[in-house]
């Protein structure tokens, strides 16, 4: 049976199931909850210095008002680090190469961030929709340009990161065979 290149990005069924529910739940499992006794087991104790050290590393270059995304970006950082490491294994699917979950992660967080920015600070959020010095009869159109081209960025994002997760794998096949 011949297979091509490209047949390695297909979502992978079995018996009408598709595995990628599988592969997305399947990383949770792996990891051990934390119990109530006073001294845990090496797992757990290795696994809290970890987090801790990573959570410490991840905030580094964060003001304190950014210190609150700690639990939603160390979450995030853990899910895809499981999920690429899953894909090492051999005869495994990486759901991270699928379009899908790299927009279903994009979209969101693109939105959350121009909110936030839209409430928090609207006037340099709305600032960069219009340059500065722009001729009066410009501005309508230029900022329905910048509007699109803002929108189109969350969609280019999402596309480019799988591009280049595609790419990666299609090389690694390539110079395989």
């Amino acid at each position: 049976m011949a297979l091509g290149f490209f047949d390695q990005f297909l979502s992978p069924t079995h018996l009408g199931i598709p595995l990628i529910l599988i592969a997305m739940v399947f990383p949770w499992i792996l990891y051990p909850s934390p119990s109530n006794r006073w001294l845990n087991n090496r797992l757990v104790t290795l696994q809290g210095q970890f987090f801790n050290r990573f959570t410490q590393q991840l905030l580094l270059p964060l003001n304190q008002g950014g210190h609150k995304w700690a639990l939603i970006l160390m979450s995030l950082m853990v899910f895809l680090l499981s999920m690429n490491m899953l894909g090492l294994l051999p005869y495994t699917f990486t759901p991270t190469t699928q379009l899908s979950l790299n927009m279903g992660f994009a979209v969101p967080f693109w939105l959350a961030t121009v909110i936030i920015g839209m409430r928090n600070q609207p006037t340099a959020a709305l600032g960069h929709l219009l340059p500065e010095g722009t001729p009066v009869l410009l501005i309508p159109v230029l900022i329905i340009i910048e509007t699109i081209s803002f929108i189109i960025r969350a969609i280019a994002l999402g596309v480019r990161l799988t591009a280049n997760l595609t790419a990666g794998h299609l090389l690694i096949q390539l110079i395989a065979t």
